[in-house]
């Protein structure tokens, strides 16, 4: 029997402004719909918790049924969902690789063979909303010191992005190693404080495209490094330009001082490789690459 979302709460949680059907019909894609009748309708208002940088996220629903033993299951899906790609600039990756997980507690009372479940979800959001706000200001900067414009083409607009994160971002050497320190992996810590991981590198790059109008994707992996002799887990980005995704790696090219990096095939990166999400056949139907 399908059970019966009853309430969604985190205050009130509206959708972002990107608005628009969701890209993913989540009810004819997986199970969830067991449980919820408007799946759609809980991904995008935890989505849009997860854009305000909300610090907890409250699911409500009554069902017939105990499913206890399913609750990890139904968050992880919804939340893997939330973070999925939309097209939207803050959205999918932008969300996605600043965050660390989240942390889930939930009950049940069970009254009269009707079960009510509270679900509270406390993700690991690497930036506040008062930070993202800075990030939103500093882009609007940056797109207007760029000239970036409706007439300007994508694979100007990408040149312009690419050289201005390779000028004037440096890479965080101070805290690569330290793994609690959040901000090197952030747009913020790339924009606001001029240094990042190259994880800060691609979400920035990510943005920056984003809101251009140029189609984007955070891609994660390893390259080789030839200083440490060793493969170091890296991020990097792809960009669909007239048609064909090309890659950009603007943190080796802001170390290197180079355009080797710059729309560039998968041939001419022959120190990286893709995860295995990024390097599948299914995966490059969906963006051929030039």
């Amino acid at each position: 029997m399908k059970k019966q979302l009853a309430v969604i709460a985190a205050a009130v949680l509206m959708l972002s402004s990107c608005g628009g059907s969701p890209r993913y019909h989540y009810e004819v894609r997986k199970d969830l719909s067991v449980y919820f009748k408007n799946a759609d309708t809980v991904i995008e208002k935890v989505r849009s918790a997860l854009v305000r940088r909300d610090s907890r996220i409250v699911i409500e629903y009554t069902s017939s049924g105990d499913n206890m033993q399913d609750i990890d299951d139904i968050v992880r899906e919804i939340m893997d969902y939330a973070v999925s790609e939309t097209d939207c600039p803050y959205e999918g990756d932008y969300i996605a690789y600043q965050n660390g997980g989240y942390r889930l507690e939930y009950s049940c009372t069970e009254n009269s063979g009707s079960y009510s479940y509270e679900l509270v979800i406390t993700p690991d959001l690497y930036t506040d909303s008062d930070q993202e706000q800075k990030v939103t200001e500093k882009i609007g900067e940056v797109t207007a010191s760029l000239d970036i414009d409706s007439s300007t083409s994508d694979r100007e607009k990408a040149r312009r992005v690419y050289d201005y994160i390779c000028e004037n971002v440096k890479y965080d050497t101070i805290h690569k190693g330290e793994s609690a320190h959040h901000m090197r992996s952030t747009a913020y810590g790339a924009l606001i404080y001029g240094h990042a991981t190259c994880q800060g590198y691609a979400v920035a790059v990510y943005r920056l495209l984003r809101e251009s109008g140029v189609p984007c994707r955070v891609i994660t992996g390893t390259a080789y490094n030839d200083i440490t002799g060793e493969y170091e887990h890296h991020a990097w980005n792809i960009a669909e330009i007239d048609g064909a995704w090309y890659n950009i790696d603007a943190t080796w090219g802001s170390i290197l001082d180079s355009d080797d990096y710059f729309l560039v095939s998968d041939s001419a990166l022959t120190a990286h490789t893709r995860d295995e999400k990024f390097s599948g056949s299914d995966f490059y139907k969906s963006y051929p690459m030039g």
